[in-house]
């Protein structure tokens, strides 16, 4: 088993994180806005008698000036095959052992890995639980997904496609979205969320050649004011619901269940098989939660961050 550390071309990384559905996180294109924003990022490739094993993405934070420091693995590292439990503890071990920072560091993996998995990490120390997301497989015909719907979500659909709602795909400038982006910070301050910086979706949004490769927006009117919102990251063949916002009148008339299911139906077109629909936590956004989990995805609870 080997690790190399920065070496790897980005179409090959790309290639092979599309291919399993890798999370965001270890996404080339993220890597490269986090660069972009001053923050030191690490690729380590790792293989199995040349098969390719593993990638992984670090983000590192320094302490003390640079005397410290600390590597942040998230939702990596991404198996590019079936790897047992005792690779997976080969793997984690060469990861720390040969990440080229000085030795007073600190090496942390939240791995993509669901609760009771065998992850090899068995003498590791847990610091953190993991957060629940719902992962909603998107490569069904539209009749069966309208069929995996819960009632209670099904009925607000109908209501807004009988509704004065219409729905808009938004464009790949900035000036097209950064309404929602500024709607998104307001609630951040409000509700007192972190996430990730603005200047990152203008990054994103350029990584590649094909903008609407990256980003999939999508708004709801009525007349010409715009109620609703949301903003979809495309990582490969899979995408994330990263930002929304409706407004009283957007909620009234269920636009973000509308907005949605159009969502699903551009992310189809444009090759996406998984949506991971967000964190769902069901004791302090209890509504939010209820509005993912009745889409018919698989609610998965991740094991945790180790060291």
């Amino acid at each position: 088993m080997k690790v190399t550390w920065d070496a790897v071309e980005a179409q090959t990384w790309d290639t092979h994180h599309a291919r399993v559905g890798g999370a965001l996180q270890q996404d080339w294109a993220y890597g490269a806005c986090m660069k972009t924003l001053g923050v030191q990022v690490l690729r380590a490739w790792v293989t199995r008698e040349d098969e390719p094993l593993a990638l992984a993405q670090f983000i590192v934070r320094y302490f003390v000036g640079k005397l410290a420091s600390m590597a942040l693995c998230s939702m990596g590292p991404c198996w590019l095959t079936t790897v047992r439990a005792n690779e997976k503890k080969q793997v984690y071990q060469l990861l720390k052992k040969t990440i080229p920072l000085n030795k007073f560091r600190l090496v942390i993996f939240t791995p993509p890995d669901v609760v009771g998995s065998e992850l090899g990490l068995s003498s590791w120390r847990r610091v953190m639980t993991g957060q629940s997301t719902v992962l909603l497989d998107i490569t069904k015909p539209l009749e069966d997904l309208r069929a995996g719907l819960d009632r209670r979500w099904r009925a607000p659909l109908a209501s807004a496609e009988s509704s004065e709602l219409k729905i808009h795909r938004v464009g790949t400038n900035a000036g097209q979205y950064r309404w929602l982006l500024d709607a998104e910070m307001q609630q951040r301050e409000k509700r007192g969320f972190m996430g990730l910086p603005l200047q990152f979706f203008d990054l994103y949004v350029q990584s590649r050649r094909q903008p609407n490769k990256n980003i999939l927006t999508i708004r709801a009117d009525i007349g010409r004011d715009r109620v609703a919102g949301m903003m979809f990251l495309i990582h490969g063949e899979a995408a994330t619901y990263q930002v929304g916002w409706n407004s009283d009148a957007g909620r009234d008339l269920h636009a973000h269940h509308l907005i949605l299911w159009h969502g699903i139906q551009e992310l189809q077109t444009r090759g996406v098989r998984v949506l991971d629909l967000g964190g769902v936590n069901t004791m302090r956004s209890a509504g939010v939660a209820r509005f993912k989990i009745s889409t018919g995805g698989k609610v998965i609870t991740f094991a945790g961050s180790y060291f």
